[in-house]
């Protein structure tokens, strides 16, 4: 009798046993197919992600990621943070980045990175010029993801009011482009454009546009010496001269000028048409095109990007394949997941995302057109250009030279060798 008790012991203990071995594998493979991502903005990167995932999950089965809403700046804090305490622990699987400080963060702290020349990934179904910010050395270390493409909007009943319609801007240089503004202006009393005061998004876009930067391929500063940034700022500065471009205060005075009526057009990044759509009032009453091209350039082009963001995977992480596998399989290979985030308004720099239903439906508030499809095509011909780890630091310079040359009538030769110096001396030379 004894004998039975001590076995049924034991094999009580052994099922025990044998059930929490199972419940700890289970635990293990549930954390084996789940992946850590930092990012922000709820509505349009984390909606984003989660659908990556909720997509994937179909074909691998108990995939999930676990978000949490890490603010731009603060992913940035952090990954400083993490890597001055020596523990990188800290990091998840997955986080992005924006576009423009991503060679910074690479450059800085390339422990902090994991390569994809690896990886399978095909770059060149995305837009040379989106790859190029999350590209350090050759090496690629960045999935390209929201796009910037540069577009022209333009409200088309006061251009009919000057007597022109969308196709009289559309492939046009800036020689072109400045005398149709002035032509505007004189019909409808509006300018063609509104920028906030010394903000150099405008410069930025018309240098990219013919792959031109603020930097030389070494890394070192390009600004004193820079004809084609020259050229830029020269525009610029005629434009505000002629009255065809008005300064404004700040962001907010920018947005209401597209709102209010009071302006003919902006070019900006493609995120720009949200702020336009707020004023649904105004639908069928706008349309887009490409941007004007630079005059006697090499290279030059009507197309260029302004912002955007590229996911990371983290040198910490310990689901590197299946980290890999995912942003493959969707941010890199999905139409699904381009043609849902759309609604969001997140548009792909991926290629074959363009040429799927979703992206060729007229929009009504664009007269009709296939703006999406077109952004696309936008995105696939915007040059490549080199933002280097001193981007921000190069562009703020460049941002205070333009405000004294259009407010104070400095010369444009000396306030581009000041912006020189103080970039020069940001980056220790």
């Amino acid at each position: 009798m004894k004998l039975k008790k001590v076995l049924a012991c034991i094999l009580a203990s052994t099922m025990v046993m044998s059930m929490a071995t199972v419940m700890t594998a289970g635990a293990a493979s549930d954390e084996d197919n789940k992946l850590t991502v930092w990012t922000w903005d709820p509505n349009f990167n984390i909606y984003a992600i989660n659908k990556a995932a909720e997509i994937y999950a179909k074909d691998h089965e108990g995939f999930t990621v676990e978000v949490t809403e890490v603010k731009s700046n603060d992913i940035e804090t952090k990954i400083t943070n993490a890597v001055q305490a020596g523990d990188l622990s800290t990091l998840p699987d997955i986080f992005l980045m924006q576009d423009n400080s991503f060679q910074k963060y690479v450059t800085f702290y390339p422990d902090v990175f994991t390569s994809l020349a690896d990886s399978g990934i095909d770059f060149t179904q995305f837009s040379a010029a989106k790859v190029a910010y999350s590209t350090v050395d050759g090496t690629n270390y960045g999935v390209p993801f929201d796009n910037g493409a540069v577009v022209n909007c333009l409200r088309t009943d006061l251009l009919e009011q000057a007597g022109y319609t969308v196709d009289d801007f559309t492939d046009i240089t800036w020689s072109d482009y400045m005398e149709k503004a002035k032509v505007v202006l004189e019909k409808t009393g509006l300018p063609m454009l509104t920028a906030q005061a010394g903000s150099p998004d405008i410069i930025m876009e018309m240098l990219q546009s013919c792959g031109a930067s603020l930097f030389n391929e070494d890394g070192t500063g390009n600004i004193a010496e820079n004809d084609v940034l020259k050229k830029c700022v020269e525009i610029y500065a005629q434009m505000v001269a002629d009255g065809t471009l008005v300064e404004v205060t700040d962001w907010d005075q920018y947005i209401s000028s597209l709102n209010s009526s009071t302006v003919a057009s902006t070019f900006n990044g493609c995120w720009i048409m949200a702020s336009i759509q707020a004023a649904e009032d105004q639908s069928g009453k706008w349309a887009i095109t490409n941007m004007p091209k630079l005059d006697d350039v090499e290279n030059a082009t009507n197309y260029s990007n302004n912002g955007g963001s590229s996911w990371a995977i983290s040198s910490n992480t310990s689901h590197k394949d299946l980290a890999v596998d995912f942003l493959n399989a969707t941010f890199a290979g999905s139409t699904e997941l381009y043609d849902d985030v759309i609604s969001k308004g997140a548009l792909a720099t991926w290629a074959p995302a363009g040429e799927s239903d979703a992206y060729n439906v007229p929009v009504d508030f664009y007269g009709g057109d296939t703006v999406y499809a077109k952004i696309v095509d936008f995105a696939t011909k915007t040059p490549a250009n080199t933002t280097g780890a001193f981007y921000y630091d190069a562009r703020d310079a460049v941002g205070v030279a333009l405000s004294n040359i259009t407010q104070t009538g400095a010369d444009v030769a000396s306030e581009l060798q000041t912006a020189q110096e103080t970039l020069d001396f940001n980056m220790g030379m």
